[in-house]
């Protein structure tokens, strides 16, 4: 019993300290919270937090703030988070059905959810080796080029040249390139491209199959490209403002925000792990960045990749293809972030993407406050 009400008392110190950003004393907790003991009892329990790791003093006579660990129990037990409001969440539906296009999109999710969290945004493009081929096209632009035209499920369009010898009339690229989608939509890019010298294998004219190993390397090339997914970032300035109390670790921060290569990692290998409420969170040091040490970071997945996914053969196991989420989004801020309040924002802004992503009309879900 004594160590679950020091447990309510960690979470009343969190939650104010959130709040205040102000080391949180026994009498505050008292009259702020109602946690049935004393003054004396709250300030025992708070001493033996403090000897666990969980709560540190900065300043003799001062009161106490979370240190890292408090951070990691709290998120780890929070068992009720804000939902957004009715308002919000049209808001966010509203913002993003005024896009253009899936850059623009992106960039919009990215200013949206800064707006909502005050902390930076951060939103990756669908990654080309998570895509299934939707469409591809191939155009004649001279007497020697033909311009390959990739589309993929996630939105994303590449276009690529071809330079060739004996490039093939308008004629026969147009049935080659209605013989690829019939055989390999909804492939992964790699898979695709191996479909493509399957065929190569049966055609007996040599500059042909030299053609059409072209365009499985135009696939092959797309498919590596993990890691040139672009990231659009948005909120810095508004994170600064809100912070100027703390500008050594916020100069730390910037520099962190900076190494996009680090942020990809870390934000796609907390996508991929074992979630809570639907987001990874790594807190200060579990980001193993020393500019974020400062920092914590929560991400969700948006978007449902198709590639890879068996095609039916009547065989159960075909039926059973993970479904994995094509790129993340993201919020960063400081370690006394507004958890419960960020992470049903990243959730609902990653909903909105997915949504976006396979074209769904479907029921409006606006009003559903499990976001």
């Amino acid at each position: 019993m004594a160590n679950e009400r020091r447990m309510l008392v960690l979470r009343a110190v969190i939650e104010d300290y959130i709040r205040t950003q102000e080391p949180v004393g026994s009498g505050a907790l008292t009259r702020g919270h109602k946690l049935g003991v004393s003054s004396a009892t709250v300030r025992n329990d708070m001493a033996a937090l403090e000897d666990e790791g969980y709560l540190v003093q900065p300043h003799t006579s001062a009161g106490r703030i979370p240190t890292e660990k408090g951070y990691r129990y709290f998120v780890d037990k929070l068992a009720t988070v804000v939902p957004l409001s009715k308002a919000q969440k049209r808001g966010i539906r509203t913002f993003l059905s005024g896009s253009v296009n899936l850059d623009d999109t992106l960039r919009r999710s990215a200013r949206l959810l800064a707006q909502i969290t005050g902390q930076v945004a951060v939103v990756a493009s669908p990654s080309l080796a998570r895509s299934a081929l939707r469409h591809i096209e191939m155009v004649p632009v001279s007497s020697a080029t033909v311009l390959v035209v990739v589309i993929t499920d996630t939105g994303r369009v590449e276009q690529r040249t071809i330079v060739t010898a004996a490039r093939p009339s308008e004629d026969i690229l147009n049935q080659l390139g209605s013989r690829i989608n019939a055989a390999c939509q909804g492939e992964s890019l790699r898979r695709a491209a191996d479909g493509i010298r399957l065929f190569s294998q049966d055609e007996p004219d040599a500059p042909m199959r030299s053609f059409l190993e072209a365009v499985a390397r135009v696939l092959d090339e797309l498919a590596t490209q993990e890691q040139t997914s672009n990231l659009y970032m948005a909120g810095t300035s508004q994170l600064a403002h809100r912070s100027v109390s703390d500008m050594a670790s916020l100069a730390s921060l910037f520099d962190a925000l900076e190494e996009q290569a680090v942020l990809m990692r870390l934000m796609t290998a907390l996508t991929e792990v074992s979630q809570l409420h639907g987001v990874g969170i790594a807190i200060g040091s579990e980001t193993h960045t020393p500019g974020l040490m400062h920092a914590s970071v929560i991400t969700s997945g948006y978007g449902q990749s198709t590639a890879g996914a068996s095609k039916t053969t009547g065989d159960a196991s075909s039926d059973s293809t993970t479904v994995e989420p094509v790129a993340f989004v993201g919020s960063i801020g400081p370690t006394h972030m507004d958890y419960a309040s960020t992470i049903p924002a990243v959730r609902a802004v990653a909903k909105y993407l997915t949504e976006f992503m396979l074209n769904e009309e479907g029921e409006d879900e606006t009003d559903d406050d499990t976001d």
